[in-house]
């Protein structure tokens, strides 16, 4: 019965545990806490108007600041004596729009990126469309389930990739002349930096302007 369930369903299985992402994930995790009180404290300090606390404000931010600078030298050391995983890094960071928070984001949210396929990796990742239908009635298309944690941290590389990255940029503003609205638009080249990282890492190659011939289609 549980065999036969495990077929029909094929649930997920999650890679083996390794005590260098574990360590990535803990400085991943503090250095969101910490960017979440940053924005926090200027939020704050905007509705200040005693010098005193303004000074305060400031001084808590610049602490945060260090803090956050902490942890980035931090985990280029961990990477450092990792060649593998920093190997994956490096390839993860010459795609146009991505910066190393997203890279060590994508390692120790995504540690499949390199075995799957496309669809795959866009379903892992909650990016992949899925049309409501029943009997002859058709829906529109949206997104569901996955992993949360990637679509947050790969929202604001997809706005600069729309920006500055020449591929990504021509498939935005064609999916806008094809009438897509924005929000859809912009799913979809989450969704293509996650296919393109997926290909990337499998084929163990940087980011080039030819990259749909590494497969990330």
């Amino acid at each position: 019965m549980l065999a036969r369930f495990g077929a029909i369903m094929r649930p997920e299985i999650p890679p083996a545990k390794d005590e260098t992402i574990d360590m990535l994930a803990e400085l991943l995790a503090a250095r969101r806490g910490l960017v979440k009180d940053r924005t926090a404290a200027a939020n704050r300090g905007k509705s200040l108007t005693l010098a005193m606390l303004k000074r305060q404000c400031a001084q808590h931010r610049k602490q945060i600041d260090s803090q956050i600078e902490a942890i980035d030298q931090e985990w280029m050391s961990v990477l450092a004596v990792h060649p593998t995983l920093k190997a994956r890094l490096d390839i993860l960071l010459s795609i146009p729009g991505i910066g190393a928070a997203t890279a060590i984001a994508l390692l120790v949210d995504m540690p499949e990126l390199g075995t799957m396929d496309a669809k795959h990796a866009a379903s892992l990742a909650g990016l992949a469309p899925v049309t409501r239908q029943s009997g002859t009635w058709k829906g529109k298309s949206f997104i569901q389930g996955g992993r949360a944690s990637i679509r947050r941290a790969i929202y604001m590389p997809a706005l600069v990739a729309i920006r500055f990255n020449p591929q990504l940029k021509e498939k935005y503003e064609a999916l806008r002349r094809a009438g897509k609205l924005p929000k859809v638009a912009i799913v979809a080249i989450m969704r293509k930096i996650v296919i393109i990282a997926n290909a990337l890492i499998r084929d163990n190659r940087k980011w080039t302007l030819d990259v749909k011939a590494a497969g990330a289609t």
